[in-house]
């Protein structure tokens, strides 16, 4: 086997890890937020289970890039390749640990009816499943185009958050009563468009690992 064959194997076991990871963040934020809407308590504490599952392929990643490392010495894109692969680990196990945060509430809110139907909650999940699968693809084809999208995938959800504050505060407003259950709804807002940050801090990583420089897609 080549160094050159021995190498690329290793990168795509490293792919490998990333997708799965990525596909686990997604169901856990699917579920977190099924179990929200269901106020379903032992949906939540499941997700909340499952996350220790997202930390191990983590650090599984950290030792395959770290041997990476160490026995192939890699220059140029080769090691941004791996630098990338580390970071964006790094921001799919905090996309994980904000999914478990929304699965936290649920329990909070066992024996209440919900103030409202879920709307848009749901909305800003979906785009966000979306924003964490398409990073995870530019990732693996180096499409920097599908990177940059994360920018204006990030500014939807961020309206859409707006929107979410402007209404829960006008609902805390007409019925005093109801501000522990909407400062919960407004702290899962708060964490969804935090996965949704993060998503977009991968598309930062591939345009680095594709030029060289790093953009702020935040901005």
């Amino acid at each position: 086997m080549t160094r050159r064959t021995e190498f690329d194997q290793h990168l795509n076991a490293l792919k490998e890890q990333l997708v799965e990871m990525g596909t686990r963040v997604e169901h856990a934020l699917a579920g977190a937020m099924d179990a929200l809407q269901k106020i379903d308590v032992d949906m939540a504490k499941k997700i909340i289970q499952d996350d220790v599952e997202i930390n191990r392929l983590e650090g599984q990643i950290t030792d395959i890039g770290s041997r990476l490392i160490a026995t192939q010495q890699p220059v140029a894109k080769d090691l941004r390749r791996i630098l990338a692969a580390f970071k964006i680990a790094s921001d799919l196990e905090r996309m994980a640990d904000l999914a478990v945060d929304i699965a936290k509430v649920v329990p909070r809110l066992e024996g209440q009816q919900l103030i409202k139907p879920l709307i848009d909650l749901p909305r800003m999940a979906e785009t966000v499943q979306t924003m964490t699968y398409e990073s995870i693809q530019s990732f693996i084809h180096e499409n920097v185009d599908l990177a940059y999208k994360m920018s204006k995938d990030d500014d939807a959800v961020d309206t859409l958050y707006n929107q979410i504050l402007h209404e829960m505060f006008s609902l805390m407003l007409q019925d005093p009563k109801s501000s522990n259950q909407v400062m919960q709804l407004m702290f899962v807002g708060r964490y969804i468009e935090r996965i949704g940050d993060h998503a977009t801090n991968i598309g930062e990583s591939v345009v680095y690992l594709v030029t060289g420089s790093r953009p702020d897609l935040n901005a």
